[in-house]
């Protein structure tokens, strides 16, 4: 069972200042109940459009759907009212966020995406560097005493990226744990055209739409 709360960015505050709201729980299907089943570092995914035949609960989330550990919490963030911005995932180790964007059919966006924001880290003032992953180049910084990781998926048409942020004796398990859920999340890119970086759009479960429209979101 997974519990969830909105957080909204004030207009007057930079991005990183939001405004929470208690908890509630979520107990909608939609949702990832009780112990995710199976070995999820053994799957082969990010899948493409269709998830694999393997009973595995997933949040659906319109063109994510991720198969959120049990005992996770979700927390919406709202870019404006009716507008997601991101959905994420707090555990133990971290927060996790993965979130999909339109990539050209040649691929390799995610290696662009990877320069631009280790350029952005280093000027915030973050310590960074670059390592060889499960698919490819990962970033590493510390920020504001946090340990980032960000990994990168490039796939048909679409550029998957997740970051964990978390205390930096837990960057182990929450690199691992951020591995496992993009292991196991699949991306619906949908045939529509979209301009290359475009964010893909979320859609909320209704029990989430419902709760959040409930609380004035």
């Amino acid at each position: 069972m997974a519990l969830f709360g909105r957080r909204r960015a004030r207009q007057d505050e930079p991005d990183e200042d939001y405004e929470d709201f208690d908890g509630a729980e979520y107990d909608g299907e939609d949702a990832a109940e009780g112990s995710v089943q199976g070995d999820l570092t053994s799957m082969s995914g990010p899948f493409d459009e269709e998830p694999p035949d393997d009973n595995l609960p997933r949040l659906n989330l319109g063109s994510v759907y991720l198969p959120v550990p049990d005992g996770a919490q979700l927390q919406v963030e709202m870019e404006q009212p009716g507008v997601v911005k991101a959905v994420h995932i707090i555990t133990p180790a971290g927060q996790m966020t993965v979130s999909a964007y339109a990539a050209p059919r040649s691929g390799g966006l995610w290696e662009e995406v990877c320069g631009d924001l280790a350029n952005e880290l280093k000027a915030n003032g973050a310590q960074v560097r670059s390592a060889s992953g499960d698919w490819g180049q990962e970033l590493m910084a510390n920020l504001n005493e946090m340990a980032l990781r960000f990994i990168g998926v490039n796939g048909p048409r679409w550029m998957l990226r997740g970051v964990v942020a978390g205390p930096p004796e837990q960057s182990a398990q929450a690199a691992h744990g951020l591995r496992s859920l993009i292991r196991g999340a699949v991306v619906v890119r949908g045939t529509q055209p979209m301009p290359v970086g475009l964010p893909l759009p979320i859609e909320l479960p209704d029990e989430i739409a419902q709760h959040i429209e409930a609380q004035g979101g």
